[in-house]
């Protein structure tokens, strides 16, 4: 028996009067009595042993202790208002799912697939969020998330999506006509497309290529994945990308491979979502669907290239959060 939760309509009556700063016009909202309302916060005062509003003859307002409660109270009536509607969907056949994609992945990669997702399961409305800096998922409204990393977080269920592959891309009208690839040399002294989280990649790939010598990385740099593809494609440089990324603009021929040589790291996306989902219906549907095609993708990216080269981990990018979620 939970002895020190208080009554559901109590604290809706205290989240009401402190969100307004009205005793009034939280009762209007909730469709009671301005003193029903007194009631209500006065004996949560006397339950909780501190007083949680001042009160004067023209207003009300939260003393330190409301302030604190508040945000908690509210959070904890979000998260039952969202089950609710969550569990009267699936009643109708239908579900919801809050799901927290990094904008590159979703983007580039997620986005132009979810039509055969949508097709297949209709009932089923996914709604995305951008969550870039590490989050709770005990306060947040996110079921699952798709996020970057190594396969380090801790109270949380994780499913390996897709590894990290880098291959260096280009537009087409970059390199010489009838010419498919050039040497790492040839490719050194073209614009090199640079991630600002990632100011070492460049000298890690040339290395890797068989350069020896020192090689100054000169070309624009880039704070996302998602404008540094874009200019890839505008011919402005050579990019060092994740090869899944970029399949599709290779297999149209917006972007070619100028060399063969690769680099592997040990960081990949990963779906993850609390323990407490993981008996929810559509999030299992979802989960299912998501790593099939992540297989298949992976099977297919096909780039042309060489045994790739392994390298240490990579640091955070712009559009990848410096850890992963914390468990909730």
């Amino acid at each position: 028996m939970r002895q020190h939760i208080p009554p559901l309509g109590t604290l809706q009556a205290f989240e009401a009067a402190a969100r307004h700063l009205s005793f009034t016009r939280a009762a209007a909202e909730l469709h009671v009595t301005q003193s029903a309302v007194s009631r209500h916060i006065r004996g949560l005062e006397v339950r909780l042993g501190v007083t949680l509003f001042r009160r004067t003859k023209q207003h009300v307002e939260l003393t330190e202790a409301g302030q604190a409660y508040l945000p908690e109270v509210r959070a904890s009536l979000d998260r039952i208002e969202a089950s609710t509607l969550q569990l009267q969907t699936y009643r109708r056949g239908a579900g919801v799912l809050n799901i927290s994609v990094l904008p590159t992945f979703g983007t580039r990669w997620l986005m132009p697939r979810l039509a055969e997702f949508f097709q297949a399961h209709r009932g089923i409305v996914i709604n995305f969020y951008s969550e870039i800096r590490p989050f709770e998922f005990a306060n947040s409204e996110i079921d699952a998330a798709i996020h970057f990393g190594p396969a380090a977080w801790t109270d949380v269920i994780a499913h390996r999506l897709l590894g990290e592959q880098l291959v260096p891309v280009c537009a087409p009208a970059l390199l010489d006509a009838g010419r498919a690839t050039i040497g790492p040399d040839a490719l050194a002294r073209f614009p090199l497309l640079q991630l600002m989280p990632l100011p070492d990649v460049w000298s890690e790939w040339l290395q890797a290529a068989g350069i020896r010598r020192q090689v100054t990385v000169h070309g624009p740099r880039f704070e996302h994945f998602s404008m540094a593809i874009e200019a890839a494609i505008a011919g402005h440089g050579v990019l060092l990308v994740p090869d899944f990324l970029v399949a599709d603009d290779i297999r149209s021929g917006r972007l070619v491979v100028p060399h063969g040589t690769s680099l592997t790291t040990n960081m990949a996306y990963h779906l993850i979502y609390p323990r407490s989902k993981r008996t929810l219906p559509w999030l299992r549907i979802f989960r299912d669907w998501l790593l099939g095609i992540a297989a298949a993708s992976e099977d297919a990216a096909g780039t042309p290239q060489a045994a790739p080269k392994p390298v240490a981990t990579h640091r955070p990018r712009g559009d990848r959060p410096p850890a992963g979620p914390a468990a909730g």
